[in-house]
């Protein structure tokens, strides 16, 4: 029995995970799946935004569907969804760009970095470590590797070895896993590949980079295919995975049916694939290309369609 955790969290999570559930549930009856509540809502009501009981159900998945959490600047609120990565040891972050002449596949270091979680505050300042570890590194290296190497493209390494020593290591490691594998491999400055991702899409395959660069550049990348409701992202682990919509809760239109969630249901595409159901993923995909080609869409992307009727309009595509 195929087991899912069904995390919508805070803001239009709520309004687009169970629409991506649906059509997943659609096509997979036999899916079970248990629903686990976390994020500020839950704290604004109980103190509480995630429990240790709640990581331990989760990984009993097989796979996480995940919304999105609202982080409010209270410095007694923790990420919910960084303690989550953590907690689950999801240090790859896999974010797909895709359109008609490119496909880009955004591999993000997701466990260290900037987002290492080692802050704290002083008197007239605020610090944070960034952490960049020879393990951390080596690994993600690998598995952005071997995405190059199956997909028969370059591999680019974004760093700022020119000013940050850490991206140093970053950039020698990275290379090493490269060579090692047998690829082709360039490395480039984050800030001039921000601008070249956009001038020039289709010279790019697989790109692997620190944390914070890669949540930064796969945003920046959404400008080519119509936005952040439009890209899905995986967070994968040895042991666990996770699938989320790469927005966040967007908590100025939540409630309003206006979310748009293709990327919620890529998401659920992701993890169809994960876990072994490569063709599924690719009806959904065509399902989403023929209601947008037919003209129903959401408002971010210029049409009156709701998140439900989007929705509805897939699963009929699908035949569901």
């Amino acid at each position: 029995m195929v087991r899912i955790a069904i995390v919508p969290g805070d803001g239009i999570g709520r309004e687009v995970i169970p629409v991506a559930w649906n059509i997943i549930s659609s096509l997979h009856p036999e899916f079970e799946s248990f629903e686990v509540e976390v994020g500020y809502a839950r704290w604004q009501r109980t103190g509480i935004s995630c429990t240790d009981e709640d990581i331990s159900v989760m990984k009993e998945a097989d796979a996480i569907l995940f919304g999105a959490v609202t982080t409010p600047p209270d410095s007694c609120y923790s990420s919910v969804i960084l303690r989550i990565r953590h907690a689950l040891d999801l240090y790859a972050n896999l974010r797909p760009v895709k359109g008609d002449d490119f496909d880009i596949m955004i591999v993000r270091e997701n466990s260290e970095g900037l987002y290492s979680g080692i802050e704290w505050r002083e008197k007239d300042r605020a610090c944070t470590v960034r952490v960049v570890s020879v393990e951390g590194s080596r690994r993600i290296a690998r598995c952005a590797s071997h995405l190059a190497k199956a997909r028969g493209c370059l591999l680019t390494i974004g760093n700022k070895a020119n000013v940050i020593k850490s991206d140093v290591l970053f950039r020698e490691i990275c290379c090493e896993e490269a060579s090692r594998a047998g690829i082709p491999f360039e490395a480039c400055f984050i800030d001039s590949l921000a601008l070249d991702i956009l001038q020039h899409p289709k010279r790019y395959g697989v790109i692997v980079t620190t944390n914070i660069f890669g949540d930064i550049l796969s945003d920046v990348a959404g400008y080519l295919v119509g936005g952040l409701g439009m890209l899905p992202s995986a967070n994968i682990g040895d042991q666990h995975a996770l699938f989320e919509p790469v927005h966040g809760s967007a908590p100025d239109i939540a409630g309003q049916g206006r979310a748009n969630p293709i990327a919620a249901i890529r998401s659920g595409a992701m993890l169809l694939t994960h876990l072994g159901f490569k063709e599924d993923a690719e009806l959904i995909e065509d399902a989403i290309r023929s209601v947008c080609q037919s003209g129903i869409r959401t408002p971010d992307l210029g049409g009156s369609a709701s998140t439900g009727s989007f929705g509805e309009a897939i699963r009929s595509a699908l035949g569901c």
